[in-house]
């Protein structure tokens, strides 16, 4: 199975893969999300490590039950070859109500069928009021007209 676009990225098709990439995690489904990782994919998502694909669709199985109403945008920062470095921020409340808003970077390195095969993501959140929010559309895809985290300050 392979999973265009491929290496190595031209810009539109390292933006394409980013966009993709925010759509799969919008839907929060684990186990759709997983199938785009390679079988022996390893990831380091702040202090957690996942070293094959079973691991990472638990591992997101758990993230999207503790956080709920996930909204998430990411932008392109830089790419070479096989790899894409990304800067994105999400949005979600917890069980109790309080929302958060989460700021990352994450680098990629894909396989030549282009399943990602490493994630290494760097995170930080912080509180935020519900009237602070800034992505309000239904849950899933980000709308296209939707303004990026570059356009939203952020």
């Amino acid at each position: 199975m392979s999973r265009p676009p491929l290496p190595p990225f031209t810009h539109d098709t390292a933006v394409e893969k980013v966009r993709l990439a925010e759509d799969g995690w919008n839907t929060r489904d684990a186990a759709k999300v997983a199938t785009a990782y390679t079988p022996d994919t390893r990831w380091r998502n702040r202090v957690e490590f996942v070293h094959n694909r079973e691991e990472a669709e638990a591992f997101l199985t758990r993230k999207w039950n503790r956080e709920l109403e996930y909204r998430l945008i990411k932008e392109l920062w830089a790419f070479t070859g096989h790899r894409i470095a990304v800067r994105y921020a999400y949005e979600y409340r917890d069980d109790s109500g309080h929302w958060f808003r989460a700021y990352g970077n994450e680098n990629w390195e894909f396989a030549d069928d282009g399943l990602m095969r490493s994630r290494h993501a760097s995170i930080n959140e912080m509180p935020i009021a519900e009237a602070d929010r800034k992505f309000r559309w239904p849950l899933g895809r980000r709308p296209d007209d939707h303004p990026s985290l570059s356009d939203l300050g952020l």
